[in-house]
């Protein structure tokens, strides 16, 4: 593990026309469609997505912003295939970084088929899930209440009762964390999609670069490994890919973070290594380094840089 980076080459990540959707086949009779998750930040969308996968496509954790792009997780059946896009919570942004985030929630709803709503079953309906409703499509939206496992039977029929105030088109509880209600409302949601062609090969589960998702495991792990300790100002990217060698870059905005995500002798980058790897295919040599990038969240060069 090194301190320090010798040098930066730019991140092997997205290509421009990654969101491009490009047809593989079309089989007789065959459904697909798109699906975009929407909601405020923490209702859990990350972790829906990854119920309904049955893989995880998608890092999760309790902090704000943990998704910072839009991410594409495939479900496919012979019959059908549905594109989920997994989308940054939508909030009031105190910096670039956070006008960026909203944007790009919103520009997932462009063309979707199905939208999933996600409201939590453990607190109020509040103005800032109102402020998000009004601008989704009444009939192609599924509102979901979750976190059901959270509170009891009573509360989920009241909070359903208050959601229904909404006027949306069908509403499901869900736990997407213990998977209760999940096979009912993806059964539902593929129902809902129209004829059409299959996008990706069947063995495609992910549209999410190699590279990107590495960098997203050290940033999952992080949040894990630190919690509150940990800045929101934090950011990490993939400088070097010669497999099986990997270095990974974690960004901070000052010095005094850069003491925390180092840890004490260098204790937070070997356990988040440690973890990290442990999510990747044996043999994998991951080298994480820390740098300072002054108010990067608050640069548009350097949110360009980051794919934000």
């Amino acid at each position: 593990m090194t301190e320090e980076p010798a040098g930066l080459e730019e991140e092997p990540g997205r290509e421009s026309g990654a969101d491009d959707r490009m047809v593989v086949e079309q089989p007789e009779g065959h459904r697909s469609g798109f699906v975009t998750l929407v909601g405020r930040p923490n209702v859990g969308k990350s972790t829906l997505l990854n119920s309904m996968l049955g893989t995880k496509v998608t890092i999760v954790s309790d902090k704000p912003q943990t998704t910072r792009t839009e991410v594409r997780g495939v479900f496919t059946r012979p019959d059908v295939q549905a594109v989920f896009c997994d989308t940054p919570g939508i909030h009031k942004p105190r910096t670039l970084l956070g006008q960026r985030l909203n944007d790009t929630a919103r520009a997932a709803l462009a063309d979707m088929d199905v939208v999933l709503f996600l409201v939590e079953a453990d607190g109020p309906i509040g103005r800032g899930d109102r402020f998000i409703a009004e601008s989704l499509p009444a009939d192609r939206t599924i509102l979901v209440v979750n976190k059901t496992d959270s509170v009891g039977r009573d509360q989920v029929i009241g909070q359903l009762a208050e959601a229904s105030e909404l006027h949306f088109d069908e509403y499901f509880p869900v736990s997407a964390k213990t998977g209760r209600g999940v096979d009912s409302l993806l059964e539902h949601v593929l129902e809902r999609l129209p004829e059409g062609p299959r996008y990706y090969p069947e063995d495609v589960v992910s549209d999410v670069p190699e590279a990107f998702w590495v960098a997203e495991l050290v940033r999952e792990q992080l949040l894990v490994v630190v919690r509150e300790e940990l800045p929101h100002s934090i950011a990490t990217r993939v400088t070097e890919w010669d497999w099986p060698r990997i270095r990974c870059e974690i960004l901070v905005e000052r010095d005094s973070q850069k003491g925390i995500v180092i840890g004490k002798k260098g204790s937070v980058l070997k356990e988040v290594g440690t973890r990290a790897r442990a999510q990747l295919p044996d043999g994998v040599f991951l080298e994480l380094a820390v740098k300072v990038d002054k108010d990067w969240q608050r640069r548009p060069k350097a949110l360009d840089r980051l794919g934000y």
